[in-house]
């Protein structure tokens, strides 16, 4: 039970004093402090004026020591997206910081998805990984770049390195948009999702490349989710062929239609 160490780390994280604390919460200073050094057990009611307080759930003050996990995580806390108040399981995410306590991207390549299928829940896993960032991207969020292979997303190039902001929410998941979706079955794909978790409890998956049919996966069967950012790839994108095709047709209409103007004039 973390609920004296979270309550303290919170008072000190929103640089309040205990004084400030016990006032808010209508009870004497020496009240507070025994509860922040467990000398003094919460009851029902209290637990509930320290969850509102600090706008957090009382599964989560209890269950989760909030001073291990990543400064991302506990900013989206903060802003309402608690996963006990969702009624969801909880996804505490492996991480790793740089010496500032910034978060670091981790680089997930080709030959390391059969390793991060089975270890990416695994600290010491996610600590192996090569590290590296994006000055342009926001620091209070989490980043993951995975390298795709195959031609399904074109015309994003085979090899290409995606990068992903970390979804803790899966149920504002908007259709139509890619995602990076670790799964049991398939490792990691990169596809754009139809979200269909509340009528079904199901994602529909679409590729770029028409070629390749959509699918279905059980949410179950999903473990992290990342929405697109960027991709970085050595490569030039492929010539849109039919593009080029059309505008060459409309040249040749417009100087058919010139031909015909000028022989209406004679």
């Amino acid at each position: 039970m973390y609920f004296s160490s979270n309550i303290k780390f919170l008072r000190k994280r929103k640089a309040r004093t205990q004084d400030d604390v016990a006032f808010a919460l209508n009870m004497k200073r020496s009240t507070l402090s025994g509860y922040e050094n467990e000398v003094a057990k919460p009851s029902v009611e209290v637990l509930f004026a320290f969850s509102e307080y600090f706008r957090i759930a009382i599964d989560t003050l209890i269950k989760v020591n909030l001073p291990e996990i990543p400064e991302s995580q506990l900013i989206q806390l903060e802003r309402g997206y608690d996963v006990y108040i969702r009624g969801s399981n909880i996804r505490i995410l492996a991480t790793t910081v740089d010496s500032k306590n910034d978060e670091n991207i981790e680089l997930v390549s080709e030959k390391a998805k059969a390793g991060y299928k089975s270890g990416f829940a695994d600290p010491e896993y996610i600590k192996i990984l090569p590290t590296f960032k994006l000055p342009f991207l926001l620091k209070e969020r989490k980043y993951r770049t995975f390298q795709i292979s195959g031609d399904s997303m074109l015309p994003i190039p085979d090899k290409s390195w995606v990068t992903g902001e970390y979804v803790e929410n899966w149920q504002y998941i908007k259709d139509g948009k890619p995602f990076i979706i670790l799964t049991l079955d398939d490792g990691i794909v990169f596809k754009i999702i139809e979200n269909k978790i509340e009528q079904d409890g199901k994602l529909i998956l679409y590729s770029l490349n028409n070629y390749y049919e959509p699918y279905e996966i059980e949410i179950k069967e999903v473990k992290e989710i990342w929405k697109f950012v960027n991709y970085i790839s050595s490569e030039m994108p492929e010539r849109n062929i039919e593009k080029d095709d059309l505008v060459e047709e409309v040249k040749a209409l417009r100087m058919e239609v010139k031909a015909i103007q000028m022989k209406l004039q004679l």
